[in-house]
Order: structure tokens, then C-alpha cells, then sequence
């Protein structure tokens, strides 16, 4: 067994360490905060006890569409007709876009009807435009929630809104997977989320206004999406997320007891994911990370890989204990066949054994014909080198 140190280049996001090692309290009922790119859950409070996700709903409702429009199954320039059922949606009393019966509406102004000013008409607009009603939508949904792995969820309706009572339900950790799986899947419509306001030119109206219902967007700190929440049994929810200097955190919270608190709140989860913990590369997926010694091959080095992009999120005091190395059987033997696996990265943080993933060959390496082979050995036997 031949051991190999990896040099490995630290990528920190180096922020103010005024608050390191801080206390925090969330004022909620239930919270959660990840770090995207590692997936290491930075804080947590009770975040599998069962929530009313309310408008958090509209998340899933966006990620049935944007598949369909990945897929060529719809377009964003389709349109929907406005049934009678969606138009009652449309009241002052609760998140509107204010479609009118009989409307035509295009796909993409739904969406941003749905996700920047969280319009219960329109989620329902466009659940009976791709399935035909929203019992049929809602089975979709559940799919995708099943798929993605949210194991305590079940959506009722497209919107949130608690019909029929106490069926509509999720976990702050189920509605943190669901985020996760939109931004990680769909970049390319992630971008509605940080949309400042949208102005639905409705027919026959004057065109109507409304801001981004999450006014963290609006506080220039990095906050890019994704959802706000209100229903009265649950108090207000939301989940945000933060990018900054390359680096994104995912807060998921709910059960605030006023607006401002669920702005203040989620603003010092996400600070304190940003000021106590650093987020290092170790190695990108499918790219070389070193290259290990050969035996009798045509090429006298293998490059290795890892098969998946391999970030460690660890607090900030102890980002100097990092070490990592390959431990593999080497000289490896000739013929080498590509993608086949060669060894084990060790990743420890202070001297304990945090992490491991294999690595794999780059390329396919030949074995060198009998005479080299003889010339090889000899030269092994005698000098005790290859």
C-alpha cells in the first residue's frame, strides 16, 4: 500500500470574523441552513416537525413547469386560458396576479405571476393549462416530491392555501431539498426569483405593479430567491437564498411571527452560514486531481479523478487542520482500463477522518511489449527503480 499526499489548493471566502463561534437563536418555529455546494447543514432547529408550507407550495408548482419547458413540452410563449375557478383566486384579500376569466395568458407571465408576487390565480391558471385540472397537476407534484426525496410532504394544491384544511403539508428540511433541486436543475429560470417587480398588462385594465413579496431581494446583501410564506395557523415562512463571492447558502424557515421578523431572522441565519463557516474545493468533477505511478504501462503516470464535485464546509477556526491524500496499491499494473477505479481520497480535518471518495482512472493505459517488460525488470531488480 503506497500512500500519496494531495497538495490541495484552498478556495476560502474569507469574511469578517466578528461573529465567529457566535450563539444564534432563530426566532421561529422551525429552521434550517445549508451550504449549497457542500451540502452541509450549517444550523437546524426542530426541522422535521410538520409545517403548513403555504405560498413555499408555489416552489414545486415552478419546478413542474420549468421541466416541461426543459424538456420542449411547453413554451413560455404558450398560452393558458383563464378558467372561472382560477379568476376567483383573484381577490385583494390574498396574493393575486389579477388574471380575468376568459384571459389568455402566456406561460411566462404566469410564472412570474407565481413566483414574484405569489399569485394564488395564477398557479391555478397554469396547473389546469399543463394538466387539465389541478387534481391532475397535484399528482405531479407529488411525484417530483417523491423523486426528489421529500419524504414528509404532501401538496394538496398548486398554490398553498390551506384547502382542504390540514392537507397541504411539509417539513422546513423537505421545502430545503425542494429549493436546493430548482436551483441546482433549473439556473437558467432561477433568475424570475430575483426579479424586483412584476407588471401584469392585463386586458382591458390599466397594467398593474407589485413587488418581489421577498423583500430581501431589495436589501443588496446577495439574496437572489426564492420563496415567501403566510397562512394564519402557521405564521409567516420563507425560504432565501444568498450568493456571494461564489458561494450560495439556502435558509428555509417558518413560523415567524410578523413580516419583519421573517426578514430579520433569515437575514441572520444566512449571515451567520456566511460569517462562521468557509467553503473549500477540493476537487471538481471529472477533472485531473493528480496523477499516481504505473507498472510495465506505456505512460508511466495515470491521471485520477473523483465522479463528483467534492466541496468540505467546515467553521472557520479549524480550515487550517485540512489534509487530504490518495491511498491506492501502487505501482498500479498495466493494462489500465478507463473509469475504473483506482484508489480512495481521504479528506481529514483535524487528524480525523472527515471525508472519502474514490477516484478513477482519466485514460486507458497499454501495457508495454515483452522486451521493454524484460528491460523493466531488470532494471527494478538491479537499481530498484522503475
Amino acid at each position: 500500500m503506497k500512500t500519496f499526499l494531495v497538495k490541495i489548493l484552498f478556495f476560502l471566502i474569507l469574511i469578517n470574523n466578528s461573529l465567529l463561534n457566535a450563539e444564534i437563536n432563530i426566532e421561529a418555529k422551525t429552521a434550517i441552513l445549508q451550504d449549497f455546494l457542500s451540502g452541509k447543514i450549517l444550523y437546524e432547529k426542530d426541522p422535521d416537525i410538520e409545517i403548513y408550507p403555504a405560498s413555499m407550495t408555489k416552489i414545486m408548482t415552478s419546478i413542474i413547469a420549468f421541466e416541461l419547458l426543459k424538456n420542449g413540452e411547453i413554451s413560455l410563449v404558450d398560452k393558458f386560458l383563464v378558467s372561472n375557478k382560477a379568476w376567483r383566486l383573484s381577490n385583494p384579500n390574498s396574493s393575486s396576479m389579477f388574471i380575468m376569466v376568459d384571459d389568455e395568458v402566456s406561460v411566462e407571465d404566469l410564472l412570474r405571476g407565481i413566483i414574484i408576487v405569489s399569485g394564488n390565480d395564477a398557479c391555478l391558471a397554469l396547473a389546469e393549462g399543463i394538466s387539465g385540472s389541478e387534481e391532475e397537476f397535484v399528482i405531479l407534484m407529488n411525484a417530483k416530491a417523491k423523486e426528489i426525496g421529500m419524504q414528509n410532504t404532501n401538496f394538496a394544491n398548486s398554490h398553498g392555501l390551506n384547502e382542504p384544511p390540514g392537507a397541504n403539508v411539509s417539513t422546513v428540511k423537505d421545502i430545503l431539498l425542494m429549493s436546493n433541486y430548482l436551483i441546482k436543475h433549473y439556473p437558467e429560470y432561477y433568475s424570475y426569483f430575483s426579479e424586483k417587480e412584476f407588471t401584469w398588462y392585463r386586458t382591458g385594465g390599466d397594467p398593474i405593479p407589485q413587488p418581489n413579496t421577498n423583500v430581501l431581494i431589495e436589501r443588496n446583501i446577495g439574496v437572489d430567491g426564492i420563496k415567501t410564506g403566510f397562512l394564519t395557523v402557521e405564521k409567516y415562512s420563507l425560504a432565501s437564498s444568498i450568493l456571494r463571492n461564489g458561494r450560495r447558502l439556502i435558509a428555509v424557515g417558518s413560523g415567524f411571527q410578523s413580516k419583519r421578523s421573517r426578514v430579520n431572522e433569515s437575514k441572520k441565519l444566512l449571515t451567520y452560514g456566511l460569517t462562521n463557516f468557509d467553503t473549500i474545493e477540493i476537487s471538481k468533477k471529472n477533472e485531473k486531481l493528480l496523477s499516481l505511478d504505473t507498472w510495465l504501462g506505456k505512460k508511466e503516470k495515470v491521471d485520477i479523478y473523483v465522479n463528483d464535485d467534492v466541496y468540505i464546509t467546515v467553521p472557520k477556526r479549524k480550515k487550517n487542520t485540512i489534509s487530504a491524500y490518495i491511498q491506492y496499491n501502487g505501482p498500479i499494473p498495466a493494462p489500465i482500463e478507463k473509469d475504473v477505479k483506482l484508489g480512495v481520497l481521504n479528506i481529514f480535518l483535524n487528524n480525523e477522518l472527515f471525508a472519502q471518495h474514490d477516484v478513477f482512472s482519466m485514460e486507458k493505459i497499454k501495457k508495454i511489449n515483452i522486451f521493454s517488460r524484460i528491460i523493466k525488470s531488470l532494471n527494478f531488480f538491479v537499481w530498484g527503480d522503475v
